[in-house]
């Protein structure tokens, strides 16, 4: 998605010349559109999808997007952390955008802000794979256990993510930053319908607080599809009618239920390949 041109009356000048970036702005008005919309790509959860591009910001999460084949849209970066930045090594193709201090201190989501960040283009949603090891997220809430569990999905070789509507929002910056690096070694396919679950050709293996055999004592398949419920109200019921295995987690502590996060970690290590 291109971004919009920026009249010098906002506060924009370009830089250009020998030994600089083909493409290099400098940003020092908050009413500048262009920063308008990185702060709304970089704040709120949807703008991903209405912009066509992501948001990831600080060294760790450019760097598994670049170690991984990724290549940024733009760069952003502050004036303090333009050095930081250019360490990444970007080709001198890459445009960059450098935004005064202030500016960035208002953009930035995070508590202790990294400097810069990488701009990428939204990938299209793959086909799903009817014979993939799978996680489906039923209607999952909260962006750290999304996050949370691509990074175990990720780990232990289920390598496709079915989020069903009502999910959080894949892309969005708070589930990027649990992921912490997962998304762009995944196929992600968001805001699926329930029939896409019933395309899949693996087993499917429920979570349940309540009914089931216990994983300790279970042999989970591998591949498999485990569906992973919403945080308060578990697999919905038309789903856990699909399942032909039902699992729990043996809890000596006595504690009611556990985190969504945790339960999945669990549950994938149990049935991940051993090497």
């Amino acid at each position: 998605m291109s971004s919009p041109a920026v009249p010098k009356a906002h506060g924009t000048a370009a830089r250009q010349g020998e030994g600089t970036p083909a493409s290099l702005l400098e940003i020092r008005s908050r009413e500048n559109p262009q920063f308008k919309e990185l702060r709304r790509l970089a704040q709120e959860n949807g703008a991903y999808r209405r912009q066509g591009r992501i948001w990831i910001e600080g060294e760790h999460l450019c760097r598994a997007a670049l170690a991984r084949g990724w290549q940024p849209a733009q760069l952003v970066m502050s004036e303090q952390g333009a050095a930081m930045a250019a360490a990444l090594g970007l080709d001198a193709s890459v445009p960059r955008l450098l935004l005064a201090d202030a500016l960035w201190s208002q953009l930035s989501a995070l508590g202790s802000p990294a400097g810069f960040a990488c701009v990428l283009a939204l990938p299209a949603t793959p086909a799903l794979d009817p014979l993939a090891a799978t996680v489906v997220l039923d209607r999952l809430q909260d962006a750290g256990n999304v996050g949370s569990i691509l990074r175990s999905a990720g780990a232990f070789g289920f390598r496709q993510v079915l989020a069903l509507a009502g999910t959080a929002a894949l892309w969005s910056p708070k589930v990027l930053r649990a992921g912490m690096g997962a998304h762009f070694g995944l196929r992600l396919i968001e805001a699926a319908g329930e029939d896409a679950v019933a395309t899949l050709q693996v087993p499917l293996v429920a979570t349940s607080s309540h009914q089931g055999e216990w994983l300790h004592a279970a042999a989970p398949p591998y591949p498999c599809a485990w569906l992973m419920g919403h945080e308060g109200q578990g697999v919905s019921p038309a789903l856990q009618a699909r399942a032909g295995l039902h699992i729990r987690i043996a809890q000596p502590g006595g504690e009611e239920s556990l985190n969504v996060a945790a339960a999945a970690a669990i549950c994938l290590h149990a049935s991940a390949p051993r090497p």
